[in-house]
């Protein structure tokens, strides 16, 4: 069981982050968030793929005007990501439930003094974003785009909202790297008590920032570290939430719906294994209930796995067995065995529910 750093619990709308609450996975619209109906479909499909906190782009003050009626919309906790500036944060600070700031480019902290006190006079938190890429002069001419320099940024500026009696608070430390994204929050968390927004930025595809926000969040995850998340992808939205749960499912942070165990192709394999577990994905992403499903193509792998999990199959030639717990429940033809085993999932997930 992973014990999680203990931090302050914020609510983000209706959202709990950090405290006992459940990690939350978060994502970004990428439509011109003036473009109000636009805006509104993207946030509604991230509502139905899973996202918990949803966060739009404020880049002038047609955008920032348009959260209002945004806000009135959607389900989801709206927050306004904010760069250079401040005035918008202002504008924006009566409609959303969280405002972004990014220290290194907001300028003069008078403007980042007036920021606050708007976020207070709403009640709303406000997440600290440092990005290596863009530290204020002072800590990049001393330490680089390193590490350090994100530290010294949060430290510096943690202490400058809670001097304004702020303590409503977040913060995210992001890199393009895996190295410099853990080191900077491994470094940092033992040195403040508010909860930490995880990501690695500018990740990449698909592909590539899957790998990448893997390696960090899930070895920040393991360490106990960590409160909400994004997975930065230049792409479709709903991969951002698909990977993020995956993340924390694997991680053993998240207990909900199948983890899908499946040997690796090699000779022995007796039947379509890539087929036979692409569809048992497909057919099982409705079913919310944890549980462990094994998928083997031969009786070698098959004969350890299945005994562990809720439900298997292991096939053999042209046949194959579903078990339960270890226990034959039917022996059937190929054909035959994804359908049957479907139903006996279904089954142990009702009885689950039911326990």
């Amino acid at each position: 069981m992973i014990k999680r750093y203990p931090t302050k619990k914020i609510y983000v709308g209706d959202v709990a982050v950090g405290g006992d609450a459940p990690i939350s996975v978060q994502s970004m619209t990428f439509s011109k968030t003036e473009d109000i109906d636009a805006t509104i479909e993207q946030i509604r499909r991230l509502h139905f793929a899973g996202c918990d906190i949803v966060r739009v782009a404020v880049v002038d003050e047609a955008a920032a005007k348009a959260l209002k009626e945004i806000k009135e919309k959607i389900s989801l906790p709206l927050v306004a990501d904010i760069h250079f500036n401040y005035k918008l944060a202002l504008i924006a600070s009566e409609s959303v439930d969280c405002i972004r700031i990014n220290p290194g480019n907001i300028g003069d902290k008078k403007r980042v003094a007036e920021v606050v006190k708007a976020c207070l006079d709403q009640n709303i938190p406000i997440r600290i974003g440092v990005n290596s890429g863009s530290l204020e002069k002072q800590f990049e001419n001393r330490y680089g785009q390193s590490a350090k320099g994100m530290v010294e940024s949060a430290i510096y500026n943690i202490k400058y909202l809670e001097d304004l009696g702020f303590e409503d608070i977040k913060i995210s430390l992001k890199a393009s790297d895996v190295g410099r994204t853990v080191q900077a929050y491994r470094e940092l968390r033992p040195l403040t008590p508010y909860p930490f927004h995880l990501g690695v930025t500018e990740a990449g595809t698909l592909f590539h920032s899957t790998i990448k926000s893997s390696i960090a969040l899930g070895s920040l995850l393991l360490d106990g570290i960590g409160d909400t998340m994004r997975i930065s992808i230049t792409g479709e939205l709903e991969k951002e939430i698909e990977v993020g749960k995956a993340i924390l499912k694997d991680a053993g942070v998240l207990k909900e719906g199948l983890n899908i165990i499946s040997c690796p192709t090699c000779g022995r394999l007796e039947a379509d294994l890539v087929k036979a577990v692409a569809e048992v994905e497909e057919r099982t992403k409705h079913i919310k209930t944890p549980l462990d499903v094994s998928v083997m193509g031969c009786v070698v792998n098959a004969i350890g796995e299945a005994k562990s999990a809720d439900v298997a199959i292991a096939y053999g030639k042209g046949k194959g067995l579903i078990m339960r717990k270890g226990e034959v429940v039917a022996k059937l033809d190929e054909k035959d065995l994804v359908d049957r085993f479907i139903k006996e999932v279904e089954i142990a997930a009702k009885e689950a529910e039911n326990e």
